[in-house]
């Protein structure tokens, strides 16, 4: 899964990128040029199951991370959007601290208005997109009009006179045979958003009081607290911010979220691994995120609840005590499952 940043120029978004992959970024690179890096997801089940499996490698799940091309409103360009539709998660950074020695591109702060530009940048981009498919649409339709291209055109008109009101397709509520007609546009305001506010230190243990999909996150502080080695001195660090853990691993766990994924484990001397999976996914198709023979033969998978096997101290005391399932073939995984899959190819 690949998540987008976002934003203004001097929002902060550079900053965030390297803070969450570790990828420094170029000063002076290519115009309208995009980076990629991968982002762990530190997840203290993996590192509970590590301590007690004692493996020779542990392996959290990732984000890939897509640093896009600086937004700007009312230029026109939009260098952003290739890199923004090939993810699957767009993360808007919204400049909300105050600094006289960064710059701000509209000449002061304000959190509101830039959130409105780059909502309104994604309109215009959808709106560009569409256009441009109803005019080829027009063209091709003078042979003669396919169903297909029929049913294409009607969709295309509604996201139109969506957009044109300023709201996103996704306020349509489209059925899986309109989406699948208009997918190939790779619609930016079909795409799940989540707002970043890269806000002053005395602001981040607060509510963004903005909805759901806003995160608050200072990039200033995270800066700061990857530079402490110390765990014990870093965990100090973020009892005096009123904060339980770093906001790096509460946004890479938020986008983790906001796509609607979830982990489930495996565990022996050899690795203990978080896998990758979306809510409502079947046991084989799980097992087939580990290895496609593993779906194609799938037999049975034995399944322990995270909670039970951490009272239970182990996986064989866990065993011992009932609390390992066999689980068949219609067995909905559920987040935490520590899984051993049976097959045969």
């Amino acid at each position: 899964m690949k998540i987008a940043l976002l934003g203004l120029p001097q929002s902060g978004k550079k900053t965030l990128f390297s803070l969450l992959t570790g990828r420094d970024v170029p000063e002076h690179g290519k115009e309208g040029e995009s980076l990629e890096g991968v982002a762990p997801i530190r997840d203290p089940r993996v590192d509970v199951l590590s301590a007690m499996a004692q493996p020779e490698k542990t392996k959290y799940a990732e984000n890939k991370v897509v640093l896009c091309p600086d937004m700007s409103e009312g230029t026109g360009k939009r260098d952003w959007l290739d890199a923004a539709r090939r993810c699957d998660l767009l993360c808007l950074v919204v400049r909300d601290f105050a600094s006289e020695s960064v710059y701000h591109p509209c000449g002061s702060v304000d959190a509101a208005r830039d959130r409105r530009s780059l909502a309104t940048e994604l309109l215009l981009a959808d709106l560009e997109l569409i256009e441009k498919r109803l005019e080829r649409l027009a063209k091709e339709k003078k042979g003669g009009k396919t169903p297909a291209q029929a049913r294409e055109e009607e969709v295309l008109l509604k996201c139109r006179d969506a957009v044109e009101h300023e709201q996103g397709v996704t306020t349509l509520g489209l059925n899986g045979e309109d989406l699948s007609a208009i997918w190939s546009l790779s619609l930016v305001t079909l795409m799940p958003v989540l707002w970043i506010y890269n806000v002053d230190e005395d602001r981040v243990a607060g509510s963004a009081g903005e909805g759901d999909d806003v995160f608050l996150i200072s990039a200033l502080i995270e800066k700061e607290i990857m530079g402490i080695e110390d765990p014990t001195e870093r965990d100090e660090y973020l009892k005096a911010l009123n904060l339980d853990t770093s906001g790096l691993d509460r946004l890479n766990a938020a986008a983790y979220d906001a796509l609607g994924l979830m982990s489930f484990y495996t565990m022996g001397k050899d690795e203990v691994r978080a896998w990758t999976i979306r809510k409502g996914t079947p046991a084989p198709a799980a097992g087939g995120k580990i290895h496609s023979d593993i779906e194609r033969g799938f037999i049975r998978v034995e399944v322990i609840k995270y909670d039970d096997l951490v009272a239970a101290g182990s996986e064989a005391a866990a065993k011992s005590q009932g609390k390992a399932h066999l689980k068949g073939k219609d067995y909905i995984m559920e987040d935490g499952d520590i899984c051993h899959f049976r097959f045969n190819v």
